[in-house]
């Protein structure tokens, strides 16, 4: 009864001292991708991540009730470092729907021209950056002046509450810096981010050091996985500050601490080394770890076996795939010192053994797959239209404008500026690449797992290809670490699409992580063997590159965009098709903005493939 009782006081009393509009409120996925497309607009970085932010201890003013129910002293304040921005997940802070979102929007058009350190102090880092973004999206000014009226009618009705006057001083020098004009203002270097007697400034961001930031990476693992899915996903996502640590067991043996020490460490946290236990509260976890401003990581060396979903141990050299060679070495894109690293990974190339029965798709599949052969078969008979002839059946109006342009440099007395439509010669090789890392084998949807969409679509389109008469390999990759990237042959461009070759389609399983980059290398030299004029380079995958070690994060984002620029130079023209519901934050950074497409349903994963190949290869 009386924890009833606390449970309902406890909402009661929090819900009245709650100090924002909950009926205006905007959440970040609302405006995310709005939110990422201005970032990018106003000349911010393309790997740079949006992700909702961790509360983190605020000063100011407090209400007697918010005092009363312990409330009002943390939020979730937005924060730029060198990997995310961190965005506050829900804005309820303005009485009008459309100043919350304008809010959003703003501070990612701050955050493209944010510069740490520049001069000197977080105030005039902010100022600096809000007078480039006022120039950059010169748009903004006026939900800028209405966000910075509405912002500041607030600052002064709290400035009310202010008891000392270092917290009035500090509050009108805090209010003059707003006022004033961005860039001619006189900034004082001395002025106090972590001030406790001021409210945050929501115009503004809190930017974390490159060391603080890279500790941060490390903290999304920290985040309890207990709850739903939706609820897990959004947990890790938040971006914690975190700082790592050494456990009491790896300080130097030989060390000894001091008499002092040893007597003030009394009153000190002393680590014990205590067994965990499987029946861990993962809520409680969680909470503890939006209560603490930084979190504090260690490497034990030991994990709760209820956190341990999966096992990543190769397997055995028996059951494990055919090797196909000795392997081979490439090289990797070192984003940070801008340069390739020359045979920093090392690709292995396996093939299924054969096991189990043959592979038999339903009929359903096989109705589409004999739908897109006969859809591919017309295209390949169907005449195409040759440019730039002497004579021809219309006039083209590219090549008339380029020979008007040039005809007083060097008149031809027969321009060529026809066309006609005959059938020619097909000239095509196509790569195709699919993901098999262990996400696939997480459900798309009610009834099949992303690996049997993909092996539907490997089915399908080796059918279709089968029947068009052009060239064209299969592969699928996963990775573990640098040194073993195992490139699995299900059809090379010599085979023919036969029993064994479809067997291996069914054999594909799901294993390992996603290094992505290798791939791509690894697909590209396969394709510069090819003597066809045109070679398409398909890929399939269902997120962003991974592994274990530092290919996490931008390392394998650049990567993989260095090779997809690779095989460009090379000749080949790369697409990737991706079922990832966030695909757009970062595929158009990796394939340009025309070279990747996100299928929404993924078992529309083959009839989308047949589609973007035959969009592709119009006109060859």
């Amino acid at each position: 009864m009386e924890e009833w009782i606390g449970e309902r006081w406890h909402r009661f009393i929090t819900g009245a001292a709650e100090r924002g509009h909950a009926g205006a409120a905007v959440a970040l996925p609302d405006v995310q991708q709005a939110a990422g497309l201005l970032y990018r607009a106003a000349g911010g970085s393309h790997s740079l991540r949006i992700v909702p932010a961790a509360d983190m201890r605020i000063g100011g003013p407090r209400h007697w009730l918010q005092r009363l129910a312990g409330s009002g002293t943390r939020a979730a304040l937005p924060r730029l470092d060198t990997e995310t921005l961190a965005l506050p997940p829900r804005i309820a802070l303005f009485e009008q729907a459309e100043l919350n979102r304008d809010l959003y929007l703003w501070l990612a058009a701050l955050a493209a021209c944010f510069e740490l350190g520049a001069s000197g102090s977080w105030a005039g880092d902010n100022l600096a950056a809000c007078q480039l973004a006022l120039q950059r999206c010169p748009g903004l000014r006026p939900r800028w002046l209405r966000l910075r009226e509405a912002h500041l009618a607030q600052r002064r009705a709290e400035a009310v509450a202010l008891r000392t006057p270092e917290a009035r001083a500090a509050e009108a020098r805090l209010q003059a810096l707003l006022l004033a004009e961005p860039g001619l203002a006189s900034i004082d270097g001395s002025f106090d981010v972590e001030a406790p007697l001021l409210a945050p400034v929501w115009l503004w961001l809190q930017a974390l050091p490159a060391a603080a930031a890279g500790a941060t990476g490390q903290a999304r693992s920290a985040a309890a996985s207990g709850g739903s899915q939706a609820q897990q996903e959004q947990e890790q996502a938040k971006r914690r500050r975190a700082r790592p640590t050494k456990p009491a067991s790896q300080r130097a043996p030989l060390l000894l601490a001091s008499k002092a020490e040893s007597l003030r460490s009394w009153s000190e946290h002393v680590p014990l080394d205590r067994a965990s236990e499987d029946e861990t509260d993962e809520d409680e976890a969680r909470a503890a770890a939006d209560d603490m401003e930084e979190l504090t990581l260690a490497r034990e060396g030991s994990a709760s076996a209820a956190r341990i979903k999966f096992d990543l141990d190769l397997p055995s050299a028996s059951a494990d795939d055919l090797p196909l060679g000795e392997g081979e070495s490439l090289p990797e894109w070192d984003w940070k010192r801008q340069c390739l690293l020359p045979e920093h990974c090392w690709v292995q190339t396996l093939v299924a053994r054969p096991s189990g029965p043959a592979f038999s798709p339903q009929a359903a599949l096989r109705q589409t797959a004999r739908r897109l052969r006969r859809r591919l078969e017309t295209l390949r008979s169907a005449p195409q239209w040759q440019r730039g002839c002497n004579e021809g059946e219309v006039l083209d109006l590219d090549a008339w404008v380029r020979h008007l342009g040039g005809l007083h440099a060097s008149s031809s007395p027969e321009p060529q500026v026809w066309a006609r439509r005959q059938r020619s010669e097909r000239s095509l090789a196509t790569l195709l690449l699919a993901d098999l890392s262990l996400s696939t084998d997480a459900y798309a949807n009610n009834e099949q797992r992303v690996i049997d969409v993909i092996r539907d679509a490997l089915y399908v389109f080796g059918e279709a290809l089968h029947g068009c008469g052009d060239p064209f390999a299969m592969l699928g990759f996963s990775s573990v670490r640098r040194s073993q990237v195992r490139i699995h042959q299900i059809k090379g461009f010599e085979e023919a699409w036969s029993g064994p070759v479809q067997s291996r389609v069914g054999a594909i399983k799901p294993g390992y992580y996603t290094r992505m980059g290798a791939a791509i290398r690894l697909a590209t030299r396969r394709l510069q063997e090819r003597p066809e004029r045109q070679r398409l380079l398909l890929l399939l995958t269902d997120g962003k590159p991974n592994d274990l070690d530092v290919y996490e994060g931008r390392w394998g984002i650049e990567d993989t965009r260095e090779a997809v620029r690779e095989a460009r130079r090379a000749g080949l023209q790369p697409f990737c098709l991706s079922i990832d519901e966030q695909a757009q934050d970062y595929l158009p950074h990796l394939f340009g903005h025309q070279g990747w497409a996100r299928v929404a349903r993924p078992t529309e994963l083959p009839l989308r493939l047949a589609g973007v190949y035959s969009r592709l290869t119009r006109g060859v």
